[in-house]
């Protein structure tokens, strides 16, 4: 496959639930002002046409044939011939007034519980292409990854547009997190925290208290990251739901994008080894003696976060990782709703390779071994370009004691259905991380040399130092 060389160099506000359509008599999902009434009277109208066609229809078909009881009796019975008429006509009509009224009031029940739960109303996720989209100032970016990585792809992404959407990982059981995950049976928050923080848009001693750390001399709160604390407070404030702690954070953090998990369900990830030993749980995971062949989850199919699902097959650019490649990135894509969304998605999509290899999860892989372990984990049509480091100039810097490598790729190296990519995006004080606003620029290029076709340039898309 070819291999391109580059150089080196949603926007949905959240609101309170107080201020979601909660208005008029109605509950609020007639909401005035967004020219919503008209387009409904007219559909409402057309729907009321057809039914006076089929009935018509059924009026001339009802002169034409009269079935005799003899012979027929199901059809005689099924259309009602031994009623005699206008009985007939208003028993169908009051059959279809019971139906309507009480399909009509479980619609109501279930869309003020919904807005009574915090949950932003909207349509489907497999309606998302129907959705109202706000004014484009920015391509739409999904990142899907967690841990250390996923904040490098938010910062860098945050400059250039407001329609940011992270796709988070919950197979976290370590440090602070797992214990609030068992102590407390709420999601992990410790990922959600650290993309929370780099999307936001707060004054930086703010930033700093989410990210303080309790130390030995804290008792119990020892190991505590605050922004996971206020987090499990937000839940508990919120009536025990961690999706509007979530959107309510990102108000108090003036958060530019949304933090959605991929899904909602108590998932562990475990790890076949290739000794046949099996471990459980994503801290223990880097602690293995063989090299992993494979990682699973339990439940085995969880459902995927709509929201997620949603936003992903709306998005312009997916972005997979960077991060750890057997405990952030794959098992998003573990979630079969997930997966089929990014496969289906008609988005730019691009792994991200790590600059560096994990102790205990990629020793000694190259960018090679990294896509050929998500190639057998997820198959094929996930990501048709791989970012790969061209800039190997801090590697140097790597000390024996780290136990890591520079993760490289031969020259005219190809693999089927995928593009390798290369480009400076190592960050040079740090060879074991990407450096936020190369990798920015370089997605942003990617971007418009695949799939932007000069658009981009006219919708703002890129900045102009990105188009030189």
């Amino acid at each position: 496959m070819p291999q391109t060389a580059l150089g080196a160099s949603n926007d949905q506000k959240l609101q309170r639930p107080s201020e979601r359509g909660t208005r008029g008599g109605n509950g609020g999902w007639w909401p005035a002002g967004l020219g919503l009434r008209p387009w409904a009277a007219l559909m409402i109208a057309g729907l009321a046409t057809l039914g006076m066609a089929g009935a018509m229809w059924l009026t001339n078909l009802y002169r034409a044939f009269v079935l005799p009881q003899t012979g027929t009796p199901l059809v005689h019975d099924l259309t009602l011939q031994f009623i005699a008429h206008p009985w007939r006509e208003l028993g169908v009509a009051g059959l279809g007034v019971a139906l309507t009224g009480i399909g009509y009031g479980g619609l109501a029940r279930a869309v003020r519980a919904a807005s009574h739960s915090g949950r932003p109303l909207g349509p489907p996720a497999v309606l998302a292409p129907l959705r109202l989209r706000p004014p484009r100032d920015g391509i739409r970016v999904v990142s899907v990854g967690g841990g250390t990585g996923q904040p490098t792809v938010l910062r860098g992404f945050k400059p250039h547009t407001d329609h940011i959407t992270a796709v988070v990982t919950v197979a976290d059981d370590g440090g602070s997190s797992g214990r609030l995950r068992r102590d407390l049976g709420i999601l992990p928050p410790g990922d959600f925290r650290n993309c929370l923080v780099a999307l936001s848009d707060v004054e930086p001693l703010l930033e700093e208290l989410f990210q303080y750390r309790f130390g030995a001399d804290s008792g119990d709160l020892q190991g505590h990251a605050f922004g996971n604390l206020f987090l499990v407070a937000m839940t508990g404030v919120t009536g025990g739901n961690f999706e509007a702690a979530i959107r309510e954070c990102s108000r108090v953090l003036a958060v530019r994008g949304d933090v959605l998990p991929s899904t909602l369900a108590d998932v562990t990830l475990h790890a076949e080894l290739s000794d046949g030993t099996i471990i459980s749980g994503e801290s223990d995971l880097p602690k293995g003696k063989a090299a992993v062949r494979r990682v699973f989850l339990t439940p085995e199919q969880p459902h995927g976060y709509p929201d997620a699902v949603a936003a992903i097959l709306d998005a312009d650019l997916i972005v997979l990782g960077p991060g750890s490649l057997y405990t952030s990135v794959i098992p998003n894509l573990l979630v079969p709703d997930i997966v089929r969304a990014v496969r289906s998605s008609p988005a730019v999509k691009v792994y991200i390779c790590n600059v560096a290899t994990q102790p205990g999860e990629t020793d000694q892989f190259g960018v090679l071994e990294h896509v050929q372990a998500l190639r057998e984990h997820v198959g094929p049509g996930v990501f048709d370009y791989v970012l790969v480091n061209a800039d190997l100039a801090p590697a140097a810097n790597i000390r024996p004691e780290w136990q890591v490598q520079p993760v490289v790729l031969p020259p005219d190296v190809s693999y089927p259905g995928v593009e390798f990519v290369r480009a400076a995006v190592v960050n040079p004080d740090n060879p074991l991380r990407h450096d936020p606003a190369r990798l920015a620029m370089a997605l942003l290029q990617l971007y418009e040399d695949k799939r932007g076709r000069g658009a981009g340039r006219a919708n703002g898309y890129l900045p102009q130092e990105a188009r030189q």
